[in-house]
Formats: C-alpha cells, sequence, structure tokens
C-alpha cells in the first residue's frame, strides 16, 4: 500500500471495535477508492456489488441479485425479484445467516450508479442500516462512488434517512509527488525527480494513471505511448471522465474548457461569461461538484479588496488534455515528441509547476521549517498600475511573507544581472503597494539548484528544491 496511511489505519481500527460502522469513502474517478477496500477488508468481504453505468433498475436489480447467488448460492429466493424492496428482504435473510464472531464487510461501489431516478434504493439502504445493521456489532457497511459531490450530498449530508449515519467518512485525494515518487519505484520505475514532476503536471497523481508507465522507457515515451498513440489508454479518457461522474456533464465540460484557458484562475462572473453557464443554482452546483471532486480549487488573490474567489482547474489531466491532446487527436501517434521540443510546453510546463506547487504547500512549509506556523496562501498577486506579479505568496503569522518565484528548467536556473534588478524592484513594489511591514524573503522553488553567482547570493533569501517536495 502506498501512501494512504491514515485512511488504512482508520479502516482497520473499524474491525476492532464492538459496533458496526457505516464508511463512506470518497474521491475522483481512477483515484484508488475499490483498490484501497479490497486491500483491507478482502478477507473479511461478505457481499459486494458494484453499480452499473447508465443501467436500468431492472439491471441494476439483476446485477445485485446475482452478485448475492454468488455469496450465497444456497439462497431460496420466492418469485421474482422486480424491485429493490424484495430485493433487500432476501438480502437481509441472507445477512442473518453470517457467523456475529467476526466483522462482516459490505461493500457497495459506484452506489450513485446504483441508485436510479425513484428506484427507492438508498431509503430502503437506510432503513436497512437505521433498523438492522446498526443495531448488531458485526457489520462494516462501506459505500463509495466516483461523484464525490453525489455521496457527500446525498449520503454524509444527508438530512434525510442517513443523517449522522456515516461513522466514519473518507476522502482520498490523488498521490503527492512524494507518494508518486515511492509509487513508481515500487514499481522499479526510476525516473528524475524532473522526470516524475514532469509525468505529474502531465498525468497528476493518479494511481491508475500511474500504473500504464512501463519500466525502461523516459517519461517523453511514456506519455506519446499512453495519450496519444492509437491504443493508448488515456486517449479517449476524457471523453468519459465528466459524463462517469456528473448528471447534465455537459455544464462540467464547458466550465473546465473555459478554466482550463486561463492560467490565473477566474472569477464566477468570467466563468459565466465564457462558459454561458448561466448564473444561479445551477451554477452553484456545478462548482460545488467540481471542487469536491478535487477538480477545480479556489484562491483569494493576495491585497484584492473585494476578497473575490478565483476558480482555478487544477486537475493535470483535464489541463493537459486541452493544451495538447484535444487537438492532436487525429495526428501520428509521434505528435508528443515533437511537441515536447517546442517551446510553447516548456512555457506551460513553467506554469503547470506553479499549480504543482500550489498543490504542496504542505512540503513547501516543511522545507522551509515552518510547518507548524499558520500560514495563508495566494495563488497569484497582481499589480497592474505597478506592473507585479509574483507566482506564489505565502503570508505567515510570525510577522514574514516569502515572494516565491517557480521555476522549472532543464538546467540550473541562472540569475542575471537583469533579473537581480526585476526581483529587487518586485520586493520593493510589493511593499509599496501592500504597505506591509512583514519581512519579505524573496524564495525561489526549483527542480534543478540555481547556479550559485554573486547575484544569487544577493538577491535569493531561500530556495526549495524539488527534491524537498518529495520528501
Amino acid at each position: 500500500m502506498i501512501g494512504r496511511s491514515e485512511q488504512t489505519q482508520i479502516m482497520r481500527d473499524a474491525l476492532q471495535l464492538k459496533k458496526s460502522s457505516f464508511i463512506a469513502i470518497t474521491g475522483r474517478r481512477r483515484v484508488g477508492k475499490t483498490f484501497i477496500v479490497r486491500a483491507i477488508y478482502e478477507e473479511q468481504l461478505c457481499f459486494s456489488v458494484t453499480g452499473i453505468q447508465n443501467a436500468s433498475l431492472s439491471v441494476q436489480i439483476g446485477n445485485f441479485i446475482h452478485k448475492l447467488l454468488e455469496f450465497q448460492p444456497d439462497l431460496k429466493l420466492i418469485g421474482t425479484i422486480k424491485n429493490w424492496q424484495d430485493a433487500f428482504f432476501a438480502f437481509k435473510t441472507y445477512l442473518k445467516t453470517l457467523p456475529k464472531d467476526k466483522k462482516q464487510v459490505i461493500f457497495i461501489d459506484e452506489l450513485p450508479w446504483m441508485s436510479t431516478a425513484k428506484s427507492g434504493f438508498i431509503q430502503l439502504l437506510a432503513h436497512l442500516w437505521n433498523d438492522y445493521l446498526s443495531q448488531e456489532n458485526h457489520f462494516i457497511l462501506v459505500v463509495c462512488g466516483s461523484s464525490t459531490s453525489w455521496i457527500t450530498t446525498k449520503i454524509i449530508n444527508d438530512k434525510g434517512g442517513f443523517h449522522n449515519r456515516v461513522t466514519i467518512p473518507i476522502h482520498l485525494k490523488p498521490f503527492t509527488l512524494a507518494e508518486t515518487k515511492q509509487f513508481l519505484e515500487s514499481r522499479n520505475i526510476e525516473f528524475t525527480d524532473s522526470g516524475i514532476a514532469e509525468i505529474y503536471m502531465c498525468l497528476g497523481g493518479l494511481p491508475y494513471y500511474l500504473e500504464q508507465i512501463e519500466k525502461g522507457e523516459s517519461p517523453t515515451k511514456a506519455i506519446e505511448r499512453i495519450c496519444f498513440s492509437q491504443n493508448g489508454i488515456l486517449k479517449r479518457e476524457y471523453e468519459n471522465l465528466y459524463k462517469a461522474l456528473f448528471e447534465n456533464w455537459e455544464y462540467h465540460e464547458a466550465i473546465v474548457q473555459a478554466l482550463a484557458q486561463s492560467q490565473k484562475g477566474l472569477t464566477r462572473n468570467e466563468i459565466v461569461e465564457k462558459s454561458k453557464v448561466s448564473a444561479g443554482g445551477n451554477l452553484n452546483r456545478v462548482m460545488n461538484d467540481l471542487i469536491l471532486s478535487d477538480f477545480v480549487s479556489t484562491y483569494h488573490p493576495f491585497g484584492s479588496k473585494k476578497r473575490e474567489s478565483l476558480y482555478k482547474l487544477t486537475d493535470e489531466f483535464s489541463c493537459f488534455y486541452h493544451r495538447f491532446m484535444k487537438d492532436n487527436e487525429q495526428k501520428d501517434s509521434e505528435i508528443w515528441t515533437i511537441i515536447s521540443q517546442s517551446q510553447s510546453f516548456k512555457v506551460w510546463r513553467g506554469l503547470a509547476f506553479e499549480t504543482l506547487c500550489l498543490k504542496h504547500i504542505k512540503e513547501i512549509k516543511n522545507a522551509l521549517g515552518i510547518k507548524n506556523v499558520y500560514t495563508e496562501t495566494a495563488g497569484f498577486f497582481k499589480n497592474i498600475d505597478e506592473g507585479i506579479q509574483i507566482d506564489l505568496i505565502i503570508v505567515r503569522k510570525d510577522a514574514t511573507i516569502n515572494l516565491c518565484e517557480c521555476k522549472f528548467y532543464e538546467s540550473n536556473f541562472e540569475i542575471t544581472k537583469v533579473y537581480a534588478n526585476e526581483l529587487k524592484n518586485r520586493k520593493i513594489g510589493f511593499r509599496t503597494a501592500t504597505k506591509t511591514k512583514k519581512m519579505l524573503l524573496t524564495t525561489f522553488i526549483t527542480n534543478e539548484p540555481i547556479k550559485e553567482n554573486a547575484y544569487a547570493l544577493e538577491t535569493i533569501d531561500v530556495v526549495v528544491e524539488l527534491s524537498d517536495l518529495m520528501k
């Protein structure tokens, strides 16, 4: 098991509790929800079923009953089961036959697909938990689904039958850089730290995506094969990515496409204008879906008087798809080898590295020695009048602000005289614009060490290297 130490410990602890547990696991598609359940509870599973995407009520019920008969072939079924009430009666009959001297794990995967409209499935599952499972001491009910917003709304925060019933909510996020490195090394894939970061900026930290990388190929060749070759496993991944998660997915895709065009992020009004998704409840629902499912993040521009949130697309694969895959789907499979050497990719990679850094603030704080200091992070700062733009700002409670520059280069970055003057003027301009009295530290976050020279020593206060983010 790579990473997930906190989640796995919580799930293992549930095996020792002298009461039944209700676990709801959320996390976006391909993040490893099913894997963690089966890895921990394989020996305790007494029933497991997976909902079928876009299937009818009768197909879902038939699938449920067939799985039930796999676990208990001798179960006597009376008549034809055509509704969930009869299916749950048969299910409860089976559960009552199980021994009570060990934990029995019930696993319902892709629950949102199983709960078709007006089927009554959710109400009956809630009744089963409230009326029977929670009254016993030997059950663990585990539900999950890739639609994090659905599980959160319908199960975890439900105001009806499931209200306050989930005893253990667990959210799985994509791997961090450190976990990605550990995962690749476990498969005997030895990329450099910069190579790992490049893979991460294109594919993100999703275990399923990372599993596709083969030993002996470079990051460029891996992306070429996985994303651009005719049979690449991710060549058509985007086509089903949002369809599989959300109702009215066209709105989600429209907003994602709009956000993909902006590096700094968009305000709500800008999202409405560019996506053509009308403001109001529908926009609120879609944005909530995207944020809960780890596709979009919110930030506050430092020094903004209105404190209006910026919404930024932070799902690496969606960003990569819109920038490079979408317009190259019909081209030769060797297209990525060409694109990866272009100046446009190098510029994009530098911007993607900024997003990578935003996702690893905890690791940056550890490297700065301030992990226990309260901080606020601003994704971007821009003062049009002064012409100042700073990649990342960390505002600390110890009267200090780190003005961070995120640099991803193929070789050691060199501070020239001209650039050194820019850094000095940026610091002066920032203090003038914000009137802050805090200490300002020019901080560089780089994939390769900064080339040592007089200008670097004079202007840079702190350097955080990519290797620090992988510890």
